[in-house]
């Protein structure tokens, strides 16, 4: 298996640190909003990179944290008259919603920053002792040209930076010892959440926390780190600082990037009024076509979202869809249980795309031309199956067919339809439910219908319904 690492620039062959075991952080949200489709990319394509890694026989410990601590958290804290507490509870509930419904599998620990504040602490403190690290009036900086390989991931010169990228220099560089050095640890302002430290009371800078967090969960050093392209600089950079220089020994094997997400051709941002959430597409689509969709180009591209390209991805899991359903068809009306010594000889098709699919993730996860194979696969089922065929043949191809669908995360099956008198008896219960102000069951209820394909829209003249 080769994978493409930022680090060396090229596509290496992987080898875990410890034989049969790949210990895998990835970069979770920052918490203050619902996730967004941009989010979306890198938590699809590392939980497929992970479910490949098992389906080869891995033992994966995947840690991807939640960041619950924030300015963009504080502001809206702020904006709700509410705690920062309660606005990141809220969205990482609504966050596990939204990876439910891309089929993003939790994972083997979720850690939140605010309660591995301790660890952070130890770690500063180790820095400072070392010599990597000072704290001017409260606030602890990291000395960045102290350690000989900044920038080796990103590429980057410290002296170019220095002298060619303004917007780094940033505010409080008058009291630093060299504008490129970055916060481990800031004193709190008023009405912000704040931990006592031997510095001051304050709250962590955001780079120590993935440090400290990958440390506690997977150790001192470890095989995969991975995140979005706009993490390499500094985020990453900066982790990798701390890390080394904390605990000298190299902190990660191979870094993993996932390509943006563009908007019809152009960044998503919200002064562009391009900006979706997951929540809004699943409102269009289900949220297995917005999987689909993000597997249909390799990581590494840059990947452009658009109405046009959404219908085709959900044209193309349909014909999937139907494939299982006919193979599901078949064999529940098969008139013969055993093989056939034809069907025997082209069951070597079968494992030669099965073979094919393997070849293509075993090539840096390339979910393009493995689901490429998926659809040959189901050509080959709409040919060689029918009333005819046995209900091992049918089974078997069956049974490959879901077993490729769930290693890339793809359910392929359809949802069952749901009735109109159905909808309106649940529409009625949830109206009830408001009215009594049970507004948990109420949001139940729109989401049970949201995933049958149901979408509510609360009105004037009451509530109106259509299918998605």
């Amino acid at each position: 298996m080769k994978v493409y690492n930022t680090l060396s620039k090229q596509k290496e062959e992987f080898v875990p640190l410890v034989e049969g075991k790949v210990s895998m952080y990835v970069c979770g949200p920052t918490v203050y909003n619902l996730i967004h489709i941009g989010n979306a990319r890198p938590m699809i394509v590392f939980d497929t990179v992970r479910r490949y890694m098992e389906h080869k026989g891995y033992e994966v410990n995947y840690v991807s944290n939640f960041t619950d601590v924030d300015d963009k958290i504080i502001a809206k804290a702020i904006e709700e008259g509410v705690s920062a507490e309660e606005i990141s509870s809220r969205y990482i509930a609504e966050c596990k919603k939204d990876m439910a419904g891309m089929n993003v599998k939790p994972a083997t620990t979720h850690p939140l920053a605010t309660q591995e504040i301790d660890g952070m602490i130890d770690m500063i403190s180790t820095l400072i002792e070392k010599g990597y690290a000072y704290d001017v009036n409260g606030t602890v900086y990291f000395r960045t040209r102290k350690f000989d390989e900044y920038g080796k991931l990103s590429h980057k010169n410290l002296d170019d930076l220095r002298s060619g990228n303004r917007s780094l220099l940033v505010t409080g560089e008058d009291q630093k010892e060299d504008p490129l050095d970055f916060v481990l640890w800031k004193p709190k302002k008023e009405g912000e959440p704040s931990w006592p430290s031997p510095w001051s009371d304050g709250r962590p800078g955001w780079h120590i926390e993935c440090s400290v967090m990958s440390k506690k969960y997977l150790g001192e050093e470890i095989d995969i780190h991975a995140g979005g392209e706009d993490l390499v600089f500094p985020h990453h950079e900066n982790e990798i600082a701390q890390s080394e220089c904390c605990n000298g020994k190299p902190f990660a094997k191979y870094w993993l990037h996932n390509a943006f997400l563009n908007i019809d051709n152009r960044k998503m941002s919200k002064s562009l009024g391009n900006f979706f959430t997951v929540r809004e597409i699943s409102e269009k689509y289900d949220l297995q076509v917005l999987r689909f969709f993000m597997l249909s180009a390799h990581y590494r591209s840059p990947l452009n979202f658009s109405a046009d390209l959404m219908e085709a991805a959900k044209n193309g899991l349909e014909r999937i869809c139907n494939a299982v359903d006919n193979l599901k068809h078949c064999a529940a009306c098969a008139k013969t249980e055993a093989l056939t010594e034809q069907e025997r000889e082209a069951l070597a098709e079968v494992a030669a795309l099965a073979a094919k699919f393997d070849e293509a993730m075993d090539d840096d996860f390339n979910t393009a031309d493995a689901i490429s194979v998926v659809f040959e696969l189901v050509r080959f089922a709409n040919t060689k199956t029918d009333e005819n065929s046995s209900k091992a043949f049918v089974q078997q191809i069956l049974d490959k067919l879901l077993e490729l669908g769930d290693i890339l995360g793809l359910i392929f099956e359809k949802k069952e339809e749901i009735l109109d008198d159905e909808i309106e008896q649940l529409i009625a219960e949830r109206q009830a439910a408001r009215k009594a102000r049970d507004f948990q069951r109420a949001d139940e209820i729109r989401s049970m219908l949201l995933e049958k394909g149901i979408v509510l829209e609360d009105t004037r003249e009451g509530v109106k319904w259509k299918r998605a």
